[in-house]
């Protein structure tokens, strides 16, 4: 328990960074449990104060990681940017950024910008706007305590042609949103421990950042673009929980004479609030363009009935669905209890699920 305390403090703590280090005025120590995987990197000496000996684990020591650098509030950051993860916690590199566009029903839009509103899903009219996303490498130190926040193997691939169920994933890869990188720098050469930093980044201390991609991480984006590439993200909030959600498409194989379109999704959901909530059921409305309408209900999601509190205000999952129509429409509606045992609906936005019509060749798994 004493671990799990001093892990809260510090997610908690990164909140505070993402405040205050858009007024710093020079650099601030990085720090981190000594020992690998301690728990995910601390903090500045702010942040530090907040360990006291009751939630610190027994015979542990914070040691410098790096120096944290003023986050950008313009422009993009470069391949080989560390960062720290502003939500989670964890230590990662960014590999390369995607543009997405970004419909966010929280702002407001006028009558004239009319979007598509599947099966009546509510009446807010939306509007996208470019927003910056980041493919990244989860340092494998900080995976085993961001685990109940947030999977490490959430990104997966169709695996071959011949079994159209089978999915594979590439752990520790993600996709990080412009606002929760905190950028810091490292005398390390190999700062963070994953299989795929060498062999997609090479260490200049000529440049900056020192890491530059290699010629097989541009090779493994070309390849594999349309199988990773973000295009859009849905955001909603209902109640100060905030749903976010992006779908990706994962390619189509042919099973009993018919085509299977897979896609696979990825949501998070965020206390915005103080009050502790819980997660108890999911509600989900499938629409298929061969004119099917399902329904799934069930208890938690992905076998997790995740509580939102302050210290630990999110909870990100993927999952998947497939259709035997190359495009469709998903909505519905997630469950929270409240401390008291009263329960409200929070509404997941609607999403499109769109195939790519180009696709002259289904995937075969993830080339290199």
């Amino acid at each position: 328990m004493a671990g799990c305390a001093a892990r809260r403090a510090l997610v908690a703590g990164s909140r505070w960074w993402s405040r205050s280090l858009t007024r710093a005025q020079g650099p601030r120590p990085l720090c981190a449990a000594g020992g690998a995987g301690a728990f995910p990197p601390a903090a500045t000496t702010t942040t530090r104060r907040h360990l006291s000996s009751r939630n610190r684990p027994e015979g542990k020591v914070l040691e410098t990681v790096g120096v944290f650098e003023v986050p950008k509030q313009n422009g993009k950051y470069e391949t080989g940017q560390l960062f720290l993860h502003s939500v989670f916690g964890y230590r990662g590199v960014v590999l390369f950024p995607w543009q997405a566009r970004l419909y966010d029903r929280d702002v407001a839009s006028t009558a004239s910008e009319k979007a598509e509103n599947p099966a009546g899903h509510g009446s807010k009219e939306v509007k996208g706007k470019t927003h910056t996303y980041y493919q990244v490498l989860i340092d494998a130190r900080d995976c085993p305590h961001i685990s109940q926040r947030s999977q490490t193997e959430a990104v997966t691939f169709l695996a071959n042609h011949d079994d159209s169920r089978a999915l594979y994933a590439i752990p520790g890869l993600d996709y990080v949103s412009h606002e929760d990188i905190l950028p810091y720098t490292s005398t390390d050469q190999v700062p963070i421990q994953h299989e795929l930093f060498e062999r997609f980044l090479l260490y200049d201390q000529t440049k900056a950042p020192p890491f530059v991609a290699r010629e097989t991480l541009r090779a493994w984006q070309e390849k594999n673009h349309p199988w990773l590439e973000l295009s859009d993200v849905h955001r909603e909030t209902t109640e100060n929980i905030r749903v976010t959600v992006i779908p990706f498409y994962m390619g189509m194989r042919e099973a009993q004479n018919s085509h299977v379109y897979w896609w696979r999704y990825c949501i998070r959901l965020e206390n915005l609030d103080s009050d502790v909530v819980q997660l108890r059921e999911r509600h989900w409305r499938i629409f298929s363009l061969s004119g099917t309408l399902e329904t799934v209900r069930g208890r938690g999601v992905v076998g997790r009935e995740p509580v939102l509190s302050k210290e630990q205000p999110a909870f990100q999952y993927s999952s998947h669905v497939s259709l035997q129509a190359s495009s469709g429409h998903m909505w519905g509606t997630f469950r929270f209890e409240r401390p008291d045992g009263s329960h409200f609906d929070v509404r997941i936005p609607p999403f499109s699920l769109e195939s790519n019509k180009d696709e002259k060749t289904p995937p075969s798994g993830l080339h290199w």
